[in-house]
């Protein structure tokens, strides 16, 4: 059991959830970005920077995450590629990816960016995501703990 993070849009409130559940249960958890995290001094928390580059961090990723893992990030092919490797994949908004929602995932997100570029095409820009919201939080820490409890 180890919980790897896509940290590069993480929110901090969704690092500190982290952060303090790794240090309750002991759990691994590892940051991986293209920047620096800094993460308190305790054995089973770590950061890892790789180079910048299109990709680099999901794919470190992919690369150590195991059958059984929990990686947190939003980003759906990223999901896809370690549910096909038997992890567990959790967005910072609390939803849950898995091999029953994650290709009608991946189409709803082709058919979303081909609208945004229809849309900046035209010069109409709709800007990102809204802010997390307590819901959120709330959802995210609801799976977190779950998975921590073996229950995922």
């Amino acid at each position: 059991m180890h919980i790897w993070v896509d940290a590069d849009a993480c929110p901090v409130v969704i690092k500190e959830i982290l952060i303090k559940a790794a240090i309750r249960t002991k759990v691994p958890l590892t940051f991986i970005a293209n920047h620096f995290i800094k993460v308190p001094s305790i054995p089973n928390i770590k950061s890892v920077q790789v180079p910048k580059g299109f990709d680099v961090a999901d794919n470190e990723i992919v690369k150590r995450a195991n059958k059984k893992d929990l990686v947190i990030t939003s980003d759906i092919p990223l999901a896809a590629e370690v549910i096909d490797n038997g992890a567990i994949a959790l967005s910072s908004r609390g939803e849950l990816f898995d091999k029953s929602n994650i290709r009608q995932r991946l189409n709803m997100r082709d058919f979303m960016d081909s609208m945004r570029e229809t849309l900046e095409a035209s010069g109409q820009n709709r800007g990102g995501p809204p802010p997390l919201s307590q819901s959120d939080r709330q959802t995210f820490a609801n799976y977190l703990d779950r998975y921590l409890a073996g229950s995922l």
